[in-house]
């Protein structure tokens, strides 16, 4: 399960909240590691490059209303990248928690089994399709029902792992290389939200945090390279 956040589909070079070039050499890599390696790869998609709930709730906008914007969002960002997908001759299905027949399919747990069986990329839309829930927490969810092996968290930023203290504050801050969830959670370690890293801990489903946007990292990250942080 491959968790990219919305910022990852921008670009500091252009003024589109997507931009064409880095989904498809996002697309480009998920689509070579998935036929190269043969591995079943699932996604879930953020929505922040386009709207964030959490800021317009805080620009008095109602909570649970701003959350479905967020997710509406988030199936925006799944489109642009099933269809960079498909043109890269890797057979793609959008599936959302919240529907909309006419984009695409509901989620159904067995179906989204199927599609990777059959060697289909699924990206799992619209978050849990409830609000008050990150997409970290989606992607966390997602990855326990449909038993994936391990959970891929992408980062857009400057951040290629987890650090024992914020780098921008502290230069000093030292990268680990291992961590688990219950330091995560003791040290606020900010890796992902606190449901997501739960909900992980509680089944058992390890998290690899590293920097999506390094060319090659992904195809590392499942070649078992030691990249980022583990979080077990």
């Amino acid at each position: 399960m491959l968790k990219l956040s919305g910022e990852a589909f921008a670009s500091p070079m252009a003024d589109e909240t997507i931009d064409g070039a880095v989904v498809d050499r996002i697309a480009k890599e998920i689509s070579e590691v998935s036929n190269d390696l043969g591995v079943q790869i699932a996604i879930v998609v953020g929505g922040g490059n386009i709207w964030r709930g959490a800021t317009g709730s805080a620009s008095g906008m109602d909570r649970a209303n701003a959350d479905y914007m967020g997710m509406l969002a988030t199936v925006i960002n799944a489109l642009a990248l099933r269809d960079s997908l498909e043109r890269q001759g890797q057979p793609t299905r959008v599936q959302t928690a919240i529907g909309m027949s006419e984009l695409a399919e509901p989620y159904i747990r067995l179906r989204a089994i199927r599609h990777l069986e059959k060697g289909r990329v699924v990206v799992f839309a619209a978050g849990t399709g409830n609000p008050f829930f990150t997409t970290d927490t989606a992607g966390a969810l997602r990855a326990v029902e449909i038993e994936a092996d391990i959970l891929l968290k992408g980062t857009h930023g400057s951040s290629d792992g987890v650090y024992d203290a914020d780098p921008a504050t502290h230069p000093g801050a030292r990268k680990l290389a291992e961590v688990s969830f219950d330091d995560v959670i003791a040290k606020d370690l900010r890796a992902m939200d606190l449901t997501a890293i739960t909900l992980c801990k509680e089944n058992g489903m390890p998290i690899l945090y590293f920097s999506v946007m390094e060319p090659g990292n992904l195809r590392r990250a499942l070649q078992g390279e030691r990249i980022g942080t583990l979080i077990c």
